[in-house]
Parts: C-alpha cells; sequence; structure tokens
C-alpha cells in the first residue's frame, strides 16, 4: 500500500473538513486528513500529525489565518510543517505577507480536494541518487532521503520541509547554477504566478536555518542568474 500523507487543514468553513475527505478518499489517494483547530496549537499537532503538510484558508472562524499560521511556527512541531496558505486573491502584497507570516507555500483558493493533491506530489523529495542510495552527503551534511531529515555532525537540522528540499536538490546536484525560474519548476510551481523573488526568501530561510545550527552556508550566489552549491575540495 501507498504510504499515507499527513494532512491538517484550517477551513474558514470546517463542515467542509468531512467533504474533502470523502473526495480525497474517492480519489484513491492515501491521505490522513484532519481538521486544525486554533484551541489545538497550544498543545502540540494531533497524534501522527507532525511533520504534516499544513493547508489554512485565507479567513478562519476565529481568527485569519496568517495569524494562525503565525502560532504554528512558535510551537515545535509547527516548524516542522509544510504550511501552505490560500489567499483570497493572486495580489502580490497577499503573497508577501503570507511568507511574512511563515508560510512555505501558497495558493489562491479555494481549498479543494485537487487542490490538496496536486500540491502533495509537487512537494516530493528528490529521486533516489543513482546507485540506489537514499543519502546526500556533502562533508558533514547529511540528508536522509527515506527519513526527510538533514543531519549536521550527527545533529538532526530542524528545517522546515520546503528549506529541506531545496536543500535537497542543491546537494544532489552540485556546481550546477540554478535560476530562480529553475527552482521554482523543480519545486513543483511553474504552473502559478510566482514571484521570482520569492525564492530569495526560501533561500534566505535556508541560509538563516543553517547558520543558527552552526552550519557553514554551503550556496553562492551568482549575480544576475541564481544560486549554485559548490563541491568540497578534495
Amino acid at each position: 500500500m501507498a504510504d499515507t500523507a499527513a494532512v491538517l487543514v484550517a477551513l474558514s468553513e470546517p463542515a467542509r473538513s468531512s467533504e474533502l475527505e470523502v473526495e480525497l478518499s474517492e480519489s484513491g489517494n492515501y491521505i490522513s486528513l484532519q481538521l486544525l483547530e486554533w484551541i489545538m496549537v497550544p498543545d502540540g499537532l494531533p497524534a501522527g500529525m507532525d511533520g504534516a503538510f499544513v493547508f489554512i484558508d485565507w479567513l478562519l472562524p476565529d481568527m485569519s489565518g496568517l495569524e494562525l499560521c503565525r502560532r504554528l511556527r512558535e510551537t515545535a512541531p509547527g516548524r516542522r510543517c509544510h504550511i501552505t496558505l490560500a489567499l483570497d486573491s493572486p495580489d502580490p502584497d497577499l503573497r508577501r505577507r503570507a511568507l511574512a507570516a511563515g508560510a512555505d507555500d501558497y495558493l489562491t483558493g479555494p481549498l479543494t480536494a485537487a487542490a490538496i493533491v496536486s500540491r502533495l506530489g509537487r512537494n516530493a523529495l528528490p529521486a533516489r541518487p543513482p546507485g540506489g542510495s537514499r543519502q546526500l552527503v556533502r562533508g558533514d551534511l547529511v540528508i536522509d532521503l527515506a527519513a526527510f531529515q538533514a543531519r549536521y555532525q550527527e545533529r538532526p537540522l530542524p528545517l522546515r520541509p520546503n528549506e529541506l528540499r531545496l536543500l535537497a536538490h542543491f546537494l544532489g546536484n552540485p556546481d550546477q547554477v540554478f535560476s530562480r525560474a529553475s527552482l521554482i519548476q523543480h519545486l513543483g510551481k511553474d504552473g502559478e504566478a510566482i514571484d521570482e523573488r520569492t525564492v530569495d526568501v526560501w533561500i534566505g530561510r535556508l541560509r538563516r536555518g543553517l547558520k543558527a545550527q552552526g552550519v557553514a552556508d554551503p550556496l553562492r550566489t551568482v549575480r544576475s542568474l541564481g544560486y549554485v552549491l559548490d563541491s568540497l575540495p578534495h
């Protein structure tokens, strides 16, 4: 049986969660879906939902989606989740506010079963490298693809899912310059109207996350072209 994807949804109309669950089940996707309410956040996420994909409507019954996103990011389990905010419109200012609140991603609402399935499919880790290895290694920095975890000097790195996918992409393809457009495409967002400056936000978060754990910045900015991860000298 296929692996089950853990999904939490915070909806403007909470009663729609049952409808979404039925639609996802009928589509043949192995998705464990639960409704997320703000009152759960201080006590931690439901069992089995650590590191889940979280989809949040822009407006919720008790607060804004932005505020729920901020509160999630203040908790340890919430920092390990991949959060997508459903915007009311494709307004660039809404995108900026979503990223500033801690969202990894955004889409223009409403949240539907099709949108959830599409987004889950776009956020897979890179394929297994040649030779069948399930690890990507650069010195003391290791990504275990099977465990979906990065480690530095044997210590787990608390990276967000989006950051981990970017780092895995660079580690799996060293010495190649990737444009902002190509990174958007890699993360499965090339069919959406995403400002290329959003990539700079993703890269900035990755760099800060690594620095906070004592990891030297492995990325190099190539002016006017994009970003590259250089191989370590032999």
